[in-house]
């Protein structure tokens, strides 16, 4: 009976708690509405600043005493936030569609819950209707972990003037699809190209048989199946469960820490956070030691370079563009200078984005 007791005077603290978190999330709700009536009497009509997230996200992260873990603290401040943003103006989020593929795991990753999610058929249809302002931000794969540059991104750069504003980092665990009773009943398996170079060695294994059939997003795969008998998809969860398919295997990615990076793409530029990342597009001349020449400022001026990429540059045969990621914010005055210097000695040069880096924390 003393125990009893004991349980009924820590569920009654429980509610009492969970009473005043409700106050406390509608007291939030309420300035976020207040600053939403402020931003409109000015003119601001940009609701949404990644650097301001952020900074909060960061923070909770720092400050967090336990004993949830900064990872749960995170997820949970951020539907707060996706929530009360909702009620100042909500957001419409372009991911390379249907329904159910990585791209749109990572907008809810990103934004969360409350956000409309618009599906495209092709990245350049994302990059062309966030600059059409037909969405607010648009979500893009980058590259992966084991497979490297989505180049169809990198070359969409070169015609646009959309800025990246923000990164998200997904693990990929692939699940393999099917209505199918047996592994023996699978005469062809259906996915995006990259998702089944990730799984070559385990289809190999698997499924040798199989015919491999690469479509344009993994979500579209699903769907394929969903009306296909004796056939398979590589999808994640999120496509199982909206097209009714049963999981046969999981985790056949080849690579265990398998990681997908995709880039936020909106019309403004991003404010500094203090936590920042810089995304360059360069092209050198065509004389010797110009790739040397372009890189030195950044050397000199003590900017660390996190990744280097190179795509051709459409405008002459054997002349190339370079994708540099470095770290901090274009406005830090050692990267301005830095910069400044590098884009005299670079016949093409483009900022395409300062944007808040990935949250350290590990999201599973």
């Amino acid at each position: 009976m003393q125990d009893e007791s004991r349980l009924n005077d820590v569920r009654a603290r429980i509610d009492l708690v969970d009473r005043q978190l409700l106050s406390l999330f509608n007291q939030r709700a309420g300035l976020a509405e207040e600053v939403a009536r402020l931003k409109r009497a000015s003119g601001d009509t940009v609701f949404y600043r990644p650097e301001r997230e952020a900074e909060v996200l960061n923070g909770v992260a720092e400050a967090n005493p336990g004993p949830l873990p900064n990872a749960t603290v995170v997820r949970l401040f951020r539907e707060l936030m996706s929530a009360c943003l909702a009620l100042e103006s909500p957001l419409r989020v372009a991911y390379l569609g249907p329904a159910g593929t990585y791209s749109q795991d990572a907008v809810k990753k990103h934004f969360g819950q409350a956000v409309e999610c618009v599906p495209l058929a092709g990245i350049d249809l994302i990059f062309r209707e966030v600059a059409a302002g037909e969405v607010d931000y648009g979500i893009v794969p980058i590259e992966n972990s084991t497979e490297g540059a989505v180049t169809h991104t990198l070359d969409s750069f070169l015609d646009s003037s959309l800025k990246i504003c923000g990164e998200v980092e997904l693990p990929i665990h692939h699940r393999l699809l099917s209505n199918a009773a047996s592994f023996k009943e699978i005469g062809e398996v259906y996915s995006h190209k990259q998702s089944l170079a990730q799984c070559r060695q385990w289809l190999a294994g698997h499924l040798p048989e199989a015919e491999l059939v690469a479509v344009s997003s993994n979500a579209e795969a699903a769907q394929r199946v969903a009306e296909e008998p004796g056939s398979a998809a590589i999808a994640g969860e999120s496509a199982a469960i909206i097209y009714g398919l049963p999981v046969l295997a999981s985790n056949i990615e080849d690579t265990p820490d398998n990681t997908t990076r995709f880039l936020v793409l909106g019309r403004q530029e991003t404010r500094a956070s203090g936590h920042d990342k810089t995304t360059l597009m360069v092209a050198t001349h065509n004389k010797p030691g110009a790739l040397h020449a372009l890189l030195g400022p950044l050397a000199e001026h003590g900017i660390s370079m996190s990744r280097i990429e190179s795509r051709p540059s459409r405008l002459d045969r054997w002349t190339y563009v370079f994708f540099i990621d470095v770290d901090g914010h274009a406005s830090d005055p050692g990267l301005s200078a830095a910069l400044a210097q590098l884009q005299r000695e670079a016949s093409l040069f483009r900022v395409l984005g300062s944007y808040p880096r990935n949250l350290s924390v590990t999201e599973s």
